[in-house]
């Protein structure tokens, strides 16, 4: 008998639960077989440890799951070992000078100051768990918007996009996001401590337009969103959009060998959001 097996008839044993009552379960006790699933059968009024260890037990027993794809194709260069680069400059709108961003309580800045940025992370959680397995940021260049994207195609990569992503963040950059100060910023922060790394975005002016955007239209809109701020404002509607909430199965999907379909999808959805962003802070300038 395996030691899980021991553990589940001495927790059962000590809950006064009988060892095995199910048919298959009394056929298979002459034999001196039990397993998981006879456990299961047997009684459902199982403690919690109990449950937790029969789930363990089954996820032994089928294992990870792989698919292999001939769809692995990233877009970009390999900076380093699992690390892409790719770098776009599109005609998106003319940007003053001079922004006035009073609407986000800023004081007014060079709109080659500005640094859009987002990031596509394994969840919305939060904390130590949940990593950025993909960082845009996006900038005025010669009166072009330039679009950069770093993703990562193995945890092992994510120092390098880390210090990458540092190298683009200047002493006087002023950083441009949709709720970033509550999510992106600080889920950055928490993967440069882990990396033992310095936090390039510590202490710069930050402008976060979801919260003038909740002030403006709260209770006029159906949501803040970022993608009901675009459409109202700028009259972008995607298509064949990838929703944010199904990035970490795309990344993950690919890291165990799936098609990389669907992470390209996630960059693309990157890339409109950071358009997004500059539209967005644009037009609110102009309100003012």
């Amino acid at each position: 008998m395996s030691p899980l097996h021991a553990r589940l008839r001495q927790l059962r044993t000590q809950a006064g639960h009988p060892q095995l009552t199910s048919p298959l379960a009394t056929a298979r006790a002459g034999c001196g077989v039990a397993t998981a699933k006879d456990h299961t059968l047997a009684n459902t009024s199982l403690s919690p440890e109990v449950r937790r260890l029969l789930q363990r037990h089954a996820h032994l027993k089928r294992g990870p799951a792989y698919l292999a794809s001939t769809d692995r194709d990233v877009p970009g260069i390999e900076l380093s070992p699992g690390l892409r680069y790719t770098e776009t400059c599109v005609d998106w709108l003319k940007p003053p000078v001079i922004i006035d961003a009073g609407f986000a309580r800023v004081k007014p800045v060079h709109h080659q100051r500005l640094l859009h940025f987002d990031t596509e992370t394994t969840g919305l959680a939060g904390g130590t768990g949940t990593r950025a397995f993909m960082i845009g940021a996006a900038d005025w260049v010669d009166g072009r918007f330039r679009i950069r994207q770093l993703t990562i195609t193995s945890m092992a990569a994510e120092a390098a996009m880390l210090r990458t992503f540092a190298a683009w963040v200047g002493d006087d950059s002023v950083l441009v996001s949709y709720n970033g100060k509550c999510y992106d910023a600080p889920l950055l922060a928490t993967r440069y401590r882990l990396a033992r790394l310095a936090n390039p975005l510590l202490g710069l002016a930050h402008i976060d337009l979801l919260h003038p955007v909740r002030r403006h239209w709260k209770g006029q809109w159906e949501n803040c969103r970022l993608a009901t701020a675009e459409r109202q404002l700028l009259g972008v509607v995607r298509e064949d959009d990838l929703p944010g909430s199904e990035a970490p199965a795309a990344w993950l999907t690919y890291l165990r060998g799936g098609a990389a379909k669907n992470l390209r999808r996630v960059a693309a959805h990157n890339a409109q959001d950071l358009k997004s962003l500059a539209g967005v802070l644009l037009r609110m300038a102009g309100m003012v």
